[in-house]
C-alpha cells in the first residue's frame, strides 16, 4: 500500500516526502498522522526537516472529500493548525521545498515551515474563502507576521494566488530555482545549517518564536546554556587561531 508520507532518514536531516500524486497531494487525516509520526521522529531526535511533494506539486491543499464531511466538533479538533504548530515548534528548522502548487492546507503547511524555497512554477494562495470556509490552519496570523497585513488579507478575503516571482519579491519564498535543481537547493540549505552548532540553532529558533515579553531574560539563559558548551569553546578556540595563522 502507498504511504502519503515517505520518511528518509539521515544522520543530521529527515526528508518528508508528501506522496499522493494522484489527488496533488491533498493532505488527508492519514497525511496527518503520519506528519505527527514524523514531528515525533523529530523530536525524539532533532534533525533539520526536509518537506516536499511529488510529482511536480507541493500540495493543493486539504482532501476537500473529507472536509466536506467535517462538522463543528472536528473543526474544533484543529486537525491540521494542530500538526502545522508542531511542524513550527520542531526543534531544528524545516525547510518547504515548493514546486507547482501550495494552495489552501498546502500554502499553511509551508508558511508553517523556517524557510520556503520554489521553482518558477510556484501558485502559493489560500482560496478557502470560495469554498465557504476560512484558512484556519495558521494563515489568518501566520501570514500577517510573514508579509504584513495589506497582502495577507489580499491573499485570505480575495482568493489571490502569487506566482513564483511575487512571492519571491515578498519573501513568502527565500529562493526559486529551477525544478531540476529544487531538491539539490534544499539539500545545500540543510548543509548550511548542519555547519553551524546544532545546540545554538535550536536555542536560537526557539528564542526567535519566544513572546516579546520573555526577551532578554530567555536570550540571556539560553547563552548562559552555550556559554558552557564544549562546542563554543571549540569553535572559538578555532577562529582565534585562525585568525593567528
Amino acid at each position: 500500500m502507498t504511504q502519503p508520507l515517505v520518511v528518509e532518514e539521515h544522520d543530521d536531516r529527515v526528508v518528508l516526502r508528501l506522496n499522493r500524486p494522484e489527488v496533488k497531494n491533498a493532505i488527508d487525516q492519514e497525511t496527518v498522522d503520519r506528519l505527527h509520526d514524523a514531528c515525533a521522529l523529530l523530536e525524539r531526535a532533532p534533525r533539520v526537516a526536509i518537506l516536499t511533494g511529488s510529482d511536480g506539486i507541493f500540495a493543493a491543499g486539504a482532501d476537500i472529500g473529507q472536509l466536506l464531511e467535517r462538522r463543528r466538533d472536528d473543526a474544533l479538533r484543529g486537525i491540521n493548525s494542530a500538526i502545522f504548530d508542531r511542524i513550527r515548534r520542531l526543534p531544528m528548522p524545516t525547510i518547504a521545498l515548493i514546486d507547482g502548487y501550495a494552495l489552501g492546507g498546502g500554502a499553511e503547511l509551508a508558511y508553517a515551515c523556517d524557510f520556503r524555497i520554489g521553482t518558477p512554477r510556484v501558485r502559493l494562495g489560500n482560496p478557502e474563502a470560495g469554498l465557504g470556509i476560512l484558512a484556519a490552519a495558521g494563515a489568518t496570523w501566520r501570514l500577517r507576521e510573514l508579509v504584513g497585513e495589506p497582502l495577507a488579507k489580499e491573499l485570505l478575503l480575495t482568493g489571490r494566488v502569487l506566482d513564483a516571482a511575487e512571492a519571491r519579491e515578498v519573501r513568502l519564498l527565500n529562493e526559486i530555482v529551477e525544478p531540476e535543481e529544487l531538491e539539490a537547493a534544499g539539500q545545500r540549505w540543510a548543509d548550511r545549517i548542519a555547519r553551524q552548532a546544532p545546540l545554538a540553532v535550536r536555542l536560537a529558533k526557539s528564542v526567535f518564536h519566544a513572546p516579546r515579553e520573555a526577551h532578554p531574560v530567555i536570550d540571556d539563559i539560553a547563552q548562559a546554556v552555550l556559554f558552557e558548551t564544549q562546542d563554543k569553546q571549540m569553535r572559538m578556540t578555532a577562529f582565534l587561531e585562525r585568525k593567528k595563522g
